[in-house]
């Protein structure tokens, strides 16, 4: 959904993105290309791992706006690859907002798809999820 930022009169676009168990609320600003990840500068809230900054970012390269678009994120909950992961879903759905034409692009490259896995519960007996006691046949 698109909105309209009550200073400047821009165009904002939403997007969730969840992963694991984390959640980020992405939105798309008009801009210069930085990534603001809960106030900090995107490399500095990923640690400057090259790996998280290319997942987070992507969706805006994939399509060639990658300095077009100010990035702002909220993230909560899990980890640092949790948290890429969905920023990469929410980019990719704000991304749908701004324009339908993206979609078969995103689509193609797989992210608009929520990755469903997620942590295994553990079992009572058990030490972890699978992991079983040492066998003692005496």
């Amino acid at each position: 959904m698109q909105a309209t930022d009550t200073d400047s009169g821009r165009a904002v676009y939403w997007g969730t993105g969840r992963r694991k168990s984390a959640i980020a609320r992405v939105r798309l600003v008009p801009g210069t290309g930085q990534m603001i990840v809960n106030g900090k500068p995107g490399d500095l809230y990923f640690q400057f791992n090259p790996n998280y900054l290319g997942v987070a970012k992507a969706p805006l390269e994939t399509l060639g706006l990658e300095n077009e678009y100010d990035v702002l994120v909220k993230a909560e909950g899990g980890g640092l690859t949790g948290q890429s992961d969905a920023v990469r879903l929410g980019v990719a759905r704000a991304l749908c907002q701004l324009d339908p034409e993206n979609r078969s692009p995103l689509k193609s490259e797989g992210y608009l798809t929520r990755d469903p896995r997620s942590k295994e519960r553990k079992k009572y007996g058990l030490h972890k999820a699978r992991k079983a006691p040492q066998y003692s046949k005496r």
